[in-house]
């Protein structure tokens, strides 16, 4: 990976190779300014003084993750056609996990609780019309956390680098046509089944085939997945096509149970039956916030669709993954140095206003410290502990939970190691409401990528 670099006054440059900066280290020419992602300051070199080439931002905005990709452009002039090719050749890839889930399972729980409590407990007279005109355009809490953290991480990238441009992915997903992919004219007004019989529209669904053996050119029933006899409905998201073996050998048993010796095909018929759309969904309606306040950065923006990034992807042979398709957005003629590893950035928050933690019933059941930090330390904290005695003599490095008596836990790769005492920790970096680990790099296609360590540079306490 690329390390950032930042001159004497703090101004990006541009980042350099890992072993630039322990030669640069080493020499006394530079301080650690960062540690994830990594940057260094140099202390002799002023913006100036240096030369910049484009560097880009590209983003693939998910539900659950953001892919990020810091590329420098470059172009090359062929002689003999006179064309020109476009190339990015990677500089670092991230992968930002957004928290929007979380956030909506916290909101549902507190409005459960302030129900349970001005429910039961006393009389109050309603109010009406105190919650304000949203406004157009108001989105969700959950949603405008996935905005906030992508444009406070991009706003973060052009702090540590010199920025010229920013690329994304400008999907929209036809919600319709997921459900049912033979929809084309007037059927998006009418509806899924109009102009269908049910059985001609499970004919299509399902391919003519049975779906418990893929049986074809066989007479085929149609077969309720969860069995009537045991509750199911009609809808046709319940409805399957069965062959008359495997009908009868069915008979009025669950789905689950007839498939309980074949995990992969019952995964594939529930995958089939009801794709889940809450995520196509919220990139939906986040797309084009997110292209508002990319826009007023005021860098050159340049949209791509997600056919183009599928396109890109296949014909230059890469893997799939959320940082690897941030690379693939727009046009690209060729990619360089794509192989490798990724950092996952997971937003954490910076904590809770709730001071106590609830039962089953939404009562107080104990109460949390009345503040954040502790001996100096505070809970997100990247710090690095050296015990030298007792039963957990060694040296650990991770995301620190403090506690008011002073014996703290940290979060490390291999697990949670807990009751290490504050005078053996050391800061490195400050919370910053997210958590860091490094992705492997991926190689080839199908290879799914692992998490790894986290190295700490010897110097490690940011100047």
């Amino acid at each position: 990976m690329a390390v950032f670099v930042l001159d004497r006054k703090q101004e990006p440059l541009m980042p350099c190779s890992e072993k630039r900066a322990r030669k640069l280290l080493a020499a006394g020419r530079a301080r650690v300014h960062r540690l994830l992602p990594f940057a260094i300051r140099l202390v002799d070199r002023s913006a100036t003084d240096c030369a910049f080439q484009p560097i880009a931002i590209k983003l693939d905005p998910g539900s659950k993750t953001t892919g990020i990709a810091l590329v420098r452009g470059s172009e090359t002039l062929a002689a003999t056609t006179g064309e020109v090719t476009t190339a990015a050749n990677v500089l670092n890839l991230f992968e930002l996990a957004h928290r929007g889930r979380r956030i909506s399972e916290a909101l549902a729980s507190r409005r459960q609780m302030r129900r349970r409590r001005r429910g039961n407990l006393r009389y109050r007279a309603p109010r009406f019309l105190n919650r304000g005109n949203k406004g157009r355009g108001w989105l969700a809490p959950s949603l405008q956390h996935r905005i906030g953290t992508t444009l406070a991480w991009v706003g973060r990238l052009q702090r540590l680098a010199p920025v010229t441009a920013i690329a994304q992915e400008l999907v929209r997903f036809d919600m319709q046509q997921m459900d049912n992919p033979e929809i084309a004219g007037v059927e998006y007004q009418q509806g899924t089944l109009a102009g269908y019989e049910v059985r001609e529209y499970l004919l299509e669904k399902w391919g003519r085939q049975c779906a418990y053996c893929d049986a074809k050119d066989v007479p085929l029933n149609i077969d309720h997945a969860h069995a009537k006899a045991r509750g199911g409905s009609n809808r046709v998201s319940n409805l399957v096509l069965a062959c008359v073996p495997c009908n009868s050998k069915k008979g009025a048993r669950d789905m689950r149970a007839f498939l309980s010796r074949e995990p992969a095909r019952l995964a594939r018929i529930e995958t089939h039956m009801l794709r889940p759309l809450k995520d196509a969904a919220a990139v939906n309606a986040t797309r084009w916030a997110l292209w508002r306040g990319l826009k007023a950065s005021g860098l050159p923006l340049a949209t791509g669709s997600g056919g183009r990034t599928k396109y890109n992807r296949s014909r230059l042979g890469i893997p799939k993954t959320h940082a690897l398709d941030a690379v693939c957005v727009g046009m690209v003629d060729a990619v360089l140095n794509w192989r490798k590893p990724a950092l996952a950035i997971k937003a954490t928050g910076r904590g809770s206003y709730q001071r106590t933690r609830s039962d089953a019933f939404g009562f107080p059941r104990g109460y949390l410290t009345r503040k954040k930090r502790i001996h100096g330390f505070q809970t997100g904290d990247m710090v690095k502990a050296c015990v030298t005695k007792g039963k957990k003599i060694g040296q650990y490095t991770g995301r620190v939970a403090v506690r008011a008596s002073g014996s703290f836990n940290i979060q490390t790769q291999q697990g949670v190691v807990q009751g290490i005492s504050h005078q053996h920790c050391k800061a490195i970096q400050r919370a910053d409401g997210y958590g860091y680990s490094l992705v492997a790099k991926t190689d080839a296609i199908g290879t799914p990528p692992k998490q790894g360590t986290l190295r700490v540079p010897r110097s490690a306490s940011p100047a």
